[in-house]
């Protein structure tokens, strides 16, 4: 048995796992109960025991392969039972019986013989149609956009995550508090903000990105307005009913026996990273809790997402598909004038075999100022990858996605096989290029901490440097619609290759490395690339899109560079923040190259001094909390000269309301040379 297992089960040469079962056609028949024998032995061994693994690849492989078996077994069974019976009623004159009997041996006979020709779901698609994408480096095209046009800044840091977290484990996933460090996260955003805009400090860094956005949209170089409304489209794919307890929003976690969920630790924007984008707005930005809104308006905000961002913004609207008023959700309503005109005009895309023309938005996309769409960088089995674009699947009314696939690669269940190549219709240009849906995004911010090959899986731990078999633990920044999925792309074309995943679930990777899936960049970036017959004009209003920002690719997996960062063309330059926040949180008085001091005094009333020395010039960043964490006051965020310095804390909070008696911590973080030092302090206000 393990010499047949052995030989027709490929097994992940990294990872262990099964990756592929496949027999080949003139031994399938022959060998199905054997085959199908070990798929059934291999799930009991490894589901049982740890019922989490059913969502696990090679599950997702061998099970179709053991409920053939076992359906197969039962027929055989029955058909021999059952002409058995009839030889015994025709022995016995029993004609009538034995007819009976003969019809269902021969009907379950056909159920049993009918599951030989069943494969594993792996192995089932026609693959004919895919040809291998083998895209030219560093050859741009488009017009680049931004403050530094084209710059895409990508920072990683491994302790962003918990690198021995399991997603598909209840209470162990990515998304636990514990398996997320905020403080680094919160400090990589602040990274990638400043180095975007080449300013000091996150105040400037949000100053010059409404500025440049503002002046981009033609309301002049004008800041953030108070009053001014923000919406965070979050990716919340797996938010639908039967993934969720209708009480509370809480996830669903169900066995193999009890029907395998496989959304459970789906990879989707995570609540630290949307914390992270909160805690920026509202304390440097200071927009009020009142004037966002938050959530993926055609799904629902699960329990965990909510509990851990309304802790520290509980005036936030929180809006999911139907209004769980009594758990803190508001109805997000939807809207009753057709917004998106796509430029296919019916030619393209289908619903029930009828010409989609265009769709409705929710309200609160014409109510809104400025929206952050916050993606998670992971690759998709109909586009090939799923980033801001695609993230807008989730923006109009309808119940589902599927009238726009056929503007993507793999259409799939509505009707073409695929569309490779290049000069096709794309749905995503006119998401892009849209007033609303495209140039009402403030600044792309893409979440990266948990990717994955697959819209519908679970993170998965990259092979690629510099994640060398970790998360990916990353955080990008752009006001380059098209140079920021561009790189994305190069990122996960580098990574999920069949070399490294031969057989993945639904065969993701061949779509992922198809020739096209670049195509809506190409077409995004220069109107030379469009599809005949297609002038993309998503408001059919006359005015066509223009180009949108710089595509191409990177020269090779290993340096990661771009045609600006090799200075042979306008292209993209991706700044690249390795290991940005290296954080101490030993408590001693000396570091490297700063002192913190208690304040004094303390206990205080009404205020207190808290000093430090910097024996070089550095970044500062000094923050309050309350005793369980939450954040009360930045005191000080600015780069300083070496020396000695100090600030008051008066015992107020970010809006200036006087804080109520207790005991609080002051954090200092020093940045260094791209090196992170952080000490804290407690102090106790007596009023």
């Amino acid at each position: 048995m393990n010499a047949l297992i052995q030989k027709f089960v490929k097994v992940c040469p990294k990872s262990g796992k099964i990756r592929k079962i496949v027999v080949p056609e003139g031994y399938y028949k022959l060998l199905f109960p054997f085959v199908g024998l070990a798929a059934l032995i291999w799930i009991l061994i490894r589901v049982v025991p740890r019922p989490s693994r059913a969502a696990y690849p090679c599950m997702k492989v061998a099970t179709p392969l053991a409920s053939s078996f076992i359906i197969w077994l039962v027929g055989l069974a029955a058909s021999v039972k059952s002409f058995t019976k009839m030889k015994a009623a025709y022995l016995n004159s029993g004609y009538i019986k034995a007819s009976l009997f003969l019809l269902s041996g021969i009907i379950f006979g056909l159920m049993a013989f009918s599951q030989i020709g069943t494969e594993s779901v792996a192995d089932s698609r026609n693959k004919s149609a895919y040809v291998q994408a083998d895209p030219e480096p560093n050859q741009p095209m488009g017009q680049a956009v931004g403050i530094f046009p084209g710059r895409v800044v990508w920072v990683h840091n491994p302790d962003a995550t918990n690198e021995n977290c399991d997603p598909m484990e209840e209470g162990n996933s990515y998304f636990e508090p514990e398996n997320s460090n905020q403080e680094v996260i919160d400090d990589m955003l602040s990274q990638a903000i400043k180095k975007l805009t080449g300013t000091t400090s996150d105040l400037e860094a949000w100053d010059a990105i409404f500025r440049f956005h503002n002046n981009a949209r033609g309301k002049g170089e004008v800041a953030y307005q108070p009053g001014e409304k923000v919406f965070i489209k979050m990716n919340a794919t797996s938010g639908w009913s039967g993934n969720y307890n209708d009480n509370d929003l809480s996830k669903v976690y169900k066995s193999w026996w009890g029907g395998v969920n496989r959304y459970y630790g789906l990879s989707e924007t995570s609540p630290a990273f949307i914390l992270a984008v909160l805690r920026q707005l509202v304390y440097n930005v200071n927009v009020a809790q009142e004037d966002i809104y938050i959530g993926d308006p055609m799904k629902f905000i699960y329990k965990h997402i909510y509990e851990y961002l309304h802790a520290e913004f509980p005036d936030v609207h929180y809006l999911d598909h139907t209004g769980h008023t009594r758990i803190g959700r508001e109805l997000a309503e939807k809207g009753t004038t057709p917004l998106i005109k796509y430029s296919d005009r019916g030619s393209v895309l289908v619903r029930d075999g009828n010409p989609v023309y265009e769709d409705k938005l929710y309200k609160i996309y014409e109510e809104m100022e400025y929206m952050l769409n916050l993606p998670q960088m992971k690759g998709h089995v109909r586009a090939g990858v799923t980033m801001f674009a695609k993230n807008h699947f989730g923006s109009h009314i309808r119940d589902g996605a599927n009238h726009l696939h056929n503007g993507l690669m793999e259409p799939g269940e509505t009707g073409l096989t695929t569309r490779p190549g290049y000069g096709l219709y794309r749905v995503q240009v006119d998401i892009m290029g849209h007033e609303i849906l495209g140039r009402k995004n403030l600044v792309y911010l893409m979440e990266a901490l948990w990717s994955t090959d697959h819209e519908l899986n679970p993170p998965a731990k990259w092979q690629m440097s510099p994640f060398n078999n970790d998360w990916t633990s990353s955080v990008f920044a752009s006001f380059d619609p098209v140079a920021i999925e561009s790189v994305g792309y190069d990122f996960v074309r580098s990574e999920f290759t069949k070399d490294r995943y031969p057989s993945s679930y639904e065969d993701v990777v061949d779509v992922i490395q198809l020739e096209g899936v670049c195509d809506y960049l190409r077409q995004a970036a220069d109107s030379a690339n469009w599809a005949e017959g297609i002038v993309y004009d998503p408001e059919d209003d006359g005015t066509n899109i223009f180009s949108l920002g710089v595509h191409e690719h990177w020269n090779n997996p290993v340096d990661k560079e771009y045609s600006r960062n090799l200075g042979t063309g306008d292209g993209i330059e991706l700044i690249k923040i390795e290991n940005a926040t290296d954080v101490s949180s030993d408590e001693e008085l000396i570091t490297k190259d700063f002192k913190l001091n208690q304040n004094y005094p303390n206990p205080f009333n009404p205020s207190t001094t808290i000093s430090f020395s910097l024996d070089i010039s550095a970044e500062v960043k000094l923050v309050v909390y309350d005793a369980l964490g939450k954040f009360v006051k930045v005191l000080k965020d600015e780069k300083l000269p070496a020396g000695y310095h100090s600030v008051s804390w008066d015992g107020t909070n970010y809006s200036g309301t006087p804080v109520v008696s207790g005991r609080y911590i002051y954090r200092i973080t020093v940045n260094s040379d791209n090196k992170i030092y952080s000490q804290s302090r407690k102090m106790t206000l007596v009023k």
